[in-house]
């Protein structure tokens, strides 16, 4: 039986997960590794941290397992998007790698936006310029560090680092290499003309493949350090949200997924290239070859409840320490209390600025409605809604598009909350399921590296063999009903306080 390792590079550590081919997860490892903020705003890794954990992780796993190398069929590929990690002639790394979260570069963005202009921009890479994507970062380091910039001869994606260590090989994929704002995402390959205008050298990015193609094999100096096979093939992978796509099934039209973590997601599958032309969603190729993903992102969704948590909830860690359960199982049981529209108090869940639809970093949270009736209780679900309504948002973009959902799943740590499920399916209007497996994109990964090794015949089927979902939560129609009447107010709040928002941020 063929084996397929998946190992998924993110920001606070490293997963490696080995695999049969019906997706029974046989051992997995994660290891973490810092990160580093050298000023406000800043956010850089070590690639050689990435590297050593994916060593140690291989390492363990095959341990753990008890399976030999040599059941390997091939190895998939996951991780953070954006980080920008730049090698000199040898191949060695010049620096730190700037990654998604870093804000440094507004200027350079402003630089991209005049040399292409914002409508051509988002003809070619499907959104505007923004702080978090590969180009600005490149510009940076050319604007503020130019004796690196001039020695660079290589720039790669995180989890293409790890490619070119196990494989000495300069490759991305379209999915991951979507958010670098370098590709054509229609044509899905490097846009010259984006190349041209930004002055970037097109022999310093890798060879663009699908994600599941095969693009090196495991070097005998990767093979000595890991105990992986000489030769066992490495696919294209995916950046992490499009491995999650794969690791969920959502992978044909009508397909989507709500992720609920630090911040929150709202993702879906189309076979035809739609782009919004006001930038408010973004679209990339999906892991899917020939196919393409729409994705939506407010930034505070589970950052918000965890905010509350800690801010207001020490009664519960403290009780939920006691029983041995999660803090949140009891804040669950405690919102669920609270009536639908938490009454009558709204929350805007902008502790980060905003993404989608309203693109502003001045954006900030507010509660809207509090009262002297209003309990703790009250303001816990508030958050909840809030951060639900946001998700909304997205959702509503996607419908402006053409974009239709009608399957949509659960993930990330809020998506494990059946109450914060529920509202999911009541503010939406349709169906919301989870998925059995939790592996996500390490187990994306692996179904690609499948499809790669001749496994299963398309990414489709590779889903349809291993991937497998609970029974759905169905929308309450009197509660929706109740949460339309909420979510048209709370439409209007943004736009009458977006001046404020900045009038704020400047005094």
């Amino acid at each position: 039986m063929a084996l397929l390792l998946g190992i998924d590079i993110g920001t606070s550590g490293t997963k490696t997960a080995l695999f049969s081919e019906k997706g029974a997860l046989l051992a997995s490892c994660t290891k973490e590794y810092p990160l580093y903020q050298p000023q406000n705003g800043w956010a850089e890794q070590e690639p050689d941290d990435w590297w050593n954990a994916v060593v140690a992780g291989i390492q363990q796993v095959l341990r753990v397992s008890g399976q030999p190398a040599s059941s390997i069929a091939a190895i998939g590929l996951s991780g953070q998007m954006h980080g920008l990690v730049m090698l000199d002639e040898k191949g060695d790394v010049l620096r730190r790698s700037i990654i998604w979260c870093d804000q440094r570069t507004a200027a350079e963005c402003e630089e991209i936006t005049a040399r292409l202009g914002r409508e051509r921009l988002i003809e070619i890479t499907a959104n505007p310029a923004l702080t978090g994507f590969t180009a600005s970062k490149i510009l940076w380091v050319r604007n503020h560090e130019p004796d690196i910039y001039d020695k660079c001869r290589h720039i790669l994606l995180p989890k293409d680092y790890i490619r070119y260590r196990l494989t000495g090989e300069f490759a991305t994929e379209v999915s991951d290499a979507s958010g670098m704002q370098l590709l054509d995402i229609p044509r899905r390959c490097w846009s010259d003309e984006v190349l041209d205008k930004l002055s970037i050298d097109k022999t310093l990015l890798g060879r663009v493949y699908e994600s599941p193609e095969v693009t090196g094999q495991v070097s005998s100096a990767a093979a000595r350090v890991t105990g992986l096979a000489v030769g066992t093939p490495v696919v294209g992978g995916a950046g992490d949200n499009a491995a999650a796509a794969v690791g969920t099934g959502t992978v044909k039209d009508g397909f989507a997924f709500t992720t609920i973590g630090t911040s929150g997601v709202v993702y879906a599958h189309s076979s035809r290239v739609l782009i919004d032309p006001k930038g408010r969603v973004h679209t990339f190729c999906s892991a899917v070859p020939g196919e393409w993903h729409v994705m939506g992102v407010t930034q505070g969704a589970g950052l918000s409840l965890k905010w509350f948590r800690d801010q207001f909830c020490n009664t519960e860690k403290q009780t939920a320490e006691r029983m041995g359960v999660d803090p949140y199982y009891l804040m669950d049981q405690e919102a669920a209390k609270v009536p639908a529209g938490s009454n009558r108090l709204l929350y805007l869940p902008y502790l980060m600025g905003e993404r989608t639809p309203h693109l502003d970093a001045a954006a900030r949270g507010v509660f809207f409605g509090l009262s002297a009736i209003h309990t703790r209780f009250d303001i816990l679900r508030a958050v909840m809604e809030g951060v639900t309504y946001s998700l909304k948002d997205c959702l509503s973009v996607f419908e402006e598009m053409e974009l239709s959902v009608n399957d949509m799943l659960a993930c990330g740590g809020g998506g494990s909350s059946s109450l914060w499920r529920q509202m999911l399916a009541d503010v939406y209007g349709c169906s919301v399921r989870t998925t059995v497996s939790k592996e996500g994109p390490a187990l994306g990964v692996a179904l690609l590296a499948g499809v790669g090794a001749d496994v299963y015949a398309s990414v489709q089927e590779a889903c349809e063999a291993v991937i497998k979902t609970n029974p759905p939560q169905y929308p309450d129609i009197n509660t929706s009903k109740i949460y339309g009447r909420y979510y048209e107010l709370y439409k209007q709040l943004y736009p009458a306080l977006k001046d404020s928002f900045h009038a704020l941020e400047s005094l």
